[in-house]
């Protein structure tokens, strides 16, 4: 069963690698701007960047989903568990995975 717990844990750091390629300037506004956030519902928990939908995670295992339309999950784009985050770069506008093994 996902917490709270985890899903903000995912959240802070979904956040903190965009916020890190953000430039400068668009992280002077004010607070709200360029936050995660996290709204907790039934089956899904949805994970929002600033104003836009980003990620869904399912309630019951944890799968991390895109979302489709605002608070639709989209199957098609799965991107591991909240037990698999270090596997994916959270940086870019999509989650990537991350490279493995030696450079």
């Amino acid at each position: 069963m996902t917490t709270r717990e985890e899903v903000r844990r995912f959240a802070d750091r979904m956040e903190r690698e965009r916020r890190a390629t953000l430039p400068p300037a668009l992280l002077d506004f004010p607070a709200p701007a360029y936050r995660a956030s996290v709204h907790v519902g039934p089956k899904y928990t949805r994970v929002d960047f600033d104003t836009s939908g980003y990620y869904m995670v399912v309630n019951s295992t944890g799968e991390i989903f895109g979302i489709k339309s605002y608070g639709v999950i989209h199957r098609g784009h799965a991107y591991g568990t909240l037990d698999t985050l270090d596997a994916w770069d959270w940086s870019g506008y999509r989650a990537v995975p991350r490279p493995v093994g030696p450079a």
